[in-house]
């Protein structure tokens, strides 16, 4: 079978923005299937704590790398990348569209950019960088990494404390290590989802709400050991301290929220920056087919792929 699409689709954004419903629709408009790029989904075990698509959805298109490691697990953006791009192969070998979707920035960019020859993950280094205070740890990162807030997003603490360990394990700056960024083309095209910040954040809120409806916390409670990278999933502080007595639901509940909207306000001014990508603005009166609408007026290709277009197309 010739191939029919020649690159990835990349849809990123935001949490709560639409990009699974929307990756769905595309799927099943030209014959796709969905790699996932959120760092949590990828772990098994948190389905409703990392709103994994609905069972329904994996019925009616293929989903690749939901829930495939072991909580205990660590992962990083490179082993991310190894799992994702022979994914991503076989279903262009296979004539589909291989459709990417996901919020966490640097997981897409190992996958749009590629990464530069960074250290595996030093399980020691790890945990004296997880013992520290976020914000000793993004003083420190800046003293041995002036430049890092140049491809850093500071605000984010899993961010830093990877660019730190870099810095750690190597003696160099890791924003000297990471030029590949800067200097290769994107391998694929795609759009970013974005919001009024007040809509996104009425999402957010509802989201919310909603897990706690679908047994979140029945599911935080049945959660086994974690390891190091699993338990910064977000909500997962949140719902514990209510089951252990620390704080009320109310509170819990607000907590949740207020750290979900901050971290979709990181992921925003990550998204911003990716200028290879093309923005569709959304409102609170969008539908998953509106905005599919838009993406395919803005790449009508996808509709004739034979003609083979090139990544900035």
């Amino acid at each position: 079978m010739s191939n029919r699409f020649c690159i990835p689709f990349f849809i990123v954004g935001p949490t709560a923005s639409g990009k699974s419903a929307l990756a769905l629709a595309l799927a099943e408009k030209v014959g796709g299937e969905i790699v996932n790029a959120d760092a949590f989904q990828l772990y098994r075990g948190m389905d409703i704590l990392t709103a994994k698509p609905a069972a329904a959805d994996f019925e009616k298109v293929p989903h690749h790398l939901y829930g495939v490691i072991p909580l205990k697990e660590a992962c990083d953006a490179q082993r991310y990348r190894e799992m994702a791009l022979p994914v991503i192969a076989d279903i262009a070998a296979r004539g589909k569209l291989p459709v990417v979707v996901g919020g966490s920035g640097l997981y897409v960019k190992s996958l749009s950019h590629g990464l530069a020859s960074l250290p595996p993950t030093d399980p020691d280094v790890r945990s004296r960088v997880a013992a520290m205070a976020a914000e000793d740890a993004r003083d420190l990162l800046l003293t041995l990494d002036p430049q890092a807030g140049d491809n850093v997003p500071l605000a984010n603490p899993r961010y830093v404390s990877r660019a730190l360990e870099i810095c750690l394990m190597t003696g160099r700056p890791q924003s000297e290590l990471r030029q590949t960024f800067a200097q290769t083309e994107p391998a694929g095209c795609g759009v970013v989802l974005q919001w009024e910040r007040e809509d996104l954040y009425a999402r957010i809120n509802q989201r919310v709400e909603a897990m706690l409806e679908a047994g979140l916390l029945k599911e935080v409670t049945d959660l086994p050991e974690l390891g190091l990278t699993a338990k910064k999933a977000i909500g997962l502080r949140e719902m514990r301290a209510h089951l252990a007595g620390e704080l009320p639901m109310v509170d819990a509940i607000e907590s949740m929220q207020q750290t979900t909207r901050r971290y979709a306000k990181r992921q925003m001014t990550w998204f911003r920056r990716e200028t290879w990508l093309q923005t569709i603005c959304l409102d609170s009166q969008s539908t998953a087919e509106s905005a599919l609408t838009q993406l395919i007026d803005r790449f009508p290709w996808l509709l004739s792929p034979l003609s083979n277009p090139s990544p900035s197309t």
